[in-house]
């Protein structure tokens, strides 16, 4: 008898329970492939998830408000999530390599012209538009991809697990080191830093880089036909599409954390390295919540578990703010958001690839994540926003709550329902 259960215990088609020794051993030669991904996707997220430090400092610096700040990231991710598919369309086009090399050049210019910033122009430039466009060629979608390719199906899922808890360790240095310079020298010598270590982009570029060389062997249409042929296939698929509706509210609540979770502890008069604190559990965390979803990704129903970690966040989100930060409430709730903070990308990578191949899996992610995006968007100018307007982020986190619970009831009920058994078509006569 069927039980809603089952539909969560499912195993995936793509996966074997137990991947062999030979399967780790084909790992070797892809070994520089997937340290180049892992090192440019943990430099490029821990810089940006860090950024949130330098907004009080900027913004009376420079004399401009909270929301002009988050005007500039909000700016960041939506242009992230319009160039993340043309930026994926282009690699099988060009290589990855050109496309992530151009993308680490264009993330240490952003960093150097918003250290030079003397206005919200450049903070626009700097912030938002250089390092928006530079994270669509070296994120996490071009990073996957980059990672998938070569790696045995068996460990499809862990791999693209351990390449999304690598992606973490960045915030575990660069939101101290961010912080400590800024209180030392200030925010301009702060990005600065941010700036020197994107250099490390560079070498990892292009070591991951070496992806191209590895030929793709796949019956599926999507491998066979062109960009929009792809799109075609993807967008008449239901769970797609409800896979890229629901991937807002994940942008919305990550980046309204990671954008206002610093101002939020300094106004409640909180020790200004608590917020570091609490970035660097984030990223911790989210390592051990990477492996996890990896490995789990690749034994259960993916889309299934992508809305259980949307009630889950929401429900943490309300506890942590209902009452007064203390500095164990914040790294206890930043423990949980961690957990859960990019174990999201394995699981919605790793659905993608399956159903879809690796050839367009770069641009349909990319698509996807336009959703995810404007999430983003919402979450860092609307948080903003709504605090210069009231004076405090209390519509903010709730509005957050709301859509998260009914984003995670969507989609893990969608996902449920397409994987229920049906019944056979009855027999027809001959």
């Amino acid at each position: 008898m069927f039980h809603p259960a089952n539909a969560l215990l499912a195993k995936d088609p793509d996966t074997n329970w137990c991947p062999n020794l030979s399967d780790f051993k084909a790992l070797r030669p892809i070994l520089p492939i997937l340290i180049g991904a892992c090192v440019m996707l943990s430099i490029a997220n821990g810089l940006r998830h860090s950024m949130g430090m330098f907004m009080q400092p900027l913004t009376q610096d420079l004399g401009i408000a909270i929301s002009d700040f988050t005007l500039a990231i909000a700016v960041q991710n939506l242009l992230w999530g319009f160039a993340q598919p043309v930026a994926g369309a282009w690699a099988v086009r060009y290589g990855f390599r050109p496309m992530m090399i151009t993308g680490a050049v264009l993330y240490v210019a952003g960093l150097i012209f918003l250290a030079t910033a003397n206005g919200m122009v450049e903070v626009m430039i700097g912030a938002g538009i250089t390092i928006g466009i530079a994270m669509a060629c070296v994120g996490s979608s071009i990073a996957h991809a980059v990672a998938a390719r070569g790696v045995p199906v068996a460990m499809r899922s862990t791999i693209l697990g351990v390449v999304s808890a690598t992606g973490s360790l960045g915030s575990l240095f660069a939101a101290p080191l961010g912080q400590l310079m800024t209180q030392a020298w200030g925010w301009r010598v702060g990005v600065l830093g941010f700036a020197a270590l994107a250099l490390v982009l560079l070498p990892a570029a292009w070591y991951s880089g070496k992806a191209d060389r590895i030929p793709l062997a796949s019956n599926m249409a999507t491998d066979r036909g062109n960009a929009f042929q792809a799109l075609a296939i993807a967008f008449r698929n239901p769970m797609f599409v409800v896979l890229a509706v629901a991937f807002f509210v994940c942008g919305m609540q990550l980046v309204f954390l990671t954008t206002h979770l610093p101002s939020y502890l300094q106004i409640c008069g909180m020790d200004p390295m608590l917020s570091a604190q609490a970035l660097g559990v984030i990223g911790g965390f989210n390592v051990l919540g990477s492996l996890f979803f990896g490995w789990a990704g690749g034994r259960y129903n993916k889309l299934m578990m992508l809305g259980g970690i949307y009630i889950v966040r929401s429900l943490a989100l309300g506890w942590y703010f209902l009452a007064a930060p203390t500095q164990t409430s914040t790294l206890v709730f930043a423990a949980i958001m961690g957990f859960l903070w990019l174990g999201v990308v394995p699981l919605v990578s790793g659905w993608i690839a399956q159903t879809f191949g690796l050839r367009w899996l770069a641009m349909l992610a990319g698509v996807a994540f336009v959703g995810h995006q404007f999430g983003s968007f919402v979450g860092a100018y609307g948080g903003g926003v709504i605090f210069d307007l009231f004076g405090s982020y209390t519509y903010a986190w709730q509005g957050g709550v709301a859509i998260g619970l009914a984003a995670g009831i969507v989609q893990g009920g969608f996902a449920w329902w397409q994987g229920r058994p049906r019944p056979p078509p009855p027999l027809v006569p001959a």
